[in-house]
Order: C-alpha cells, then structure tokens, then sequence
C-alpha cells in the first residue's frame, strides 16, 4: 500500500481478527490516526476489511467510495485463501464491477489478501 504523509486514509470494518499492524503501519506512514467510519471527511485511502459474513460486498465498497476523494483508492482485504471468511477472486471481481471498481492489484499481506480497486474510469 502506497500512501504519503500527506494523505487521508479512513478504515471501515476493523475488528479484533484485523492485523493491527497493517492499520499502525499505515498511521506511522500519514503520521496521523486512521479515520473511521463517522467522518464526513474525503479521504485518499479506505482501508475496508471484509469477511464472507460481512453481508454483501457490493453495499459495503458503495458505502466505501462513499467519502472516497477524486483519485483516491480501495484497499478491499479479505482473509486469506482457506481462512475462515475468505471472500473468493469471483466475488470480489464481481462486486467490484457492480460497484463501479476496478481492480488494479492484488497482494498478500500476511494473513489477509489485498485488492486494490479504484472508479472506473480512473487513470491509474
């Protein structure tokens, strides 16, 4: 995950079975706390984490780009493949396109996958 002191990053759908220390490593990189889900504030950055129980995909990255700035990004992390809650590539590809998304990588951070998804549209 990319980001710079400059940026504003909020995080959706933390709970206790999140890696902390992705969430604390992206604080030490903006050099401020993550925003959470009340702020009205536009953010550069979501950081959505997202279990298969979590309802439907799709509300949840609507409600994500809800806040989201003009260039700003989705990271989508689900739990990794053959953990309880992992979201399948399909779904999430689904979803994604339904919400208005795309998918630009993915990566593997510790026990969670990461999607990075932007608008449709975007330059990326």
């Amino acid at each position: 995950m990319e980001v710079t002191a400059d940026q504003v990053v909020q995080e959706l759908g933390w709970d206790e079975d999140a890696d902390s220390a992705i969430s604390e490593a992206l604080e030490e990189a903006i050099g401020e706390e993550l925003l959470d889900e009340e702020t009205d504030e536009m953010v550069d950055f979501v950081l959505l984490w997202w279990r298969s129980d979590d309802g439907d995909l799709v509300d949840g990255l609507v409600d994500a780009t809800r806040n989201l700035g003009e260039s700003g990004r989705i990271w989508l992390l689900t739990p990794a493949a053959g953990t309880d809650g992992t979201v399948e590539p399909g779904v999430i590809a689904e979803s994604a396109q339904v919400a208005g998304l795309v998918q630009t990588k993915s990566t593997r951070f510790g026990e969670w996958q990461g999607a990075c998804l932007v608008p449709r549209g975007m330059k990326r």
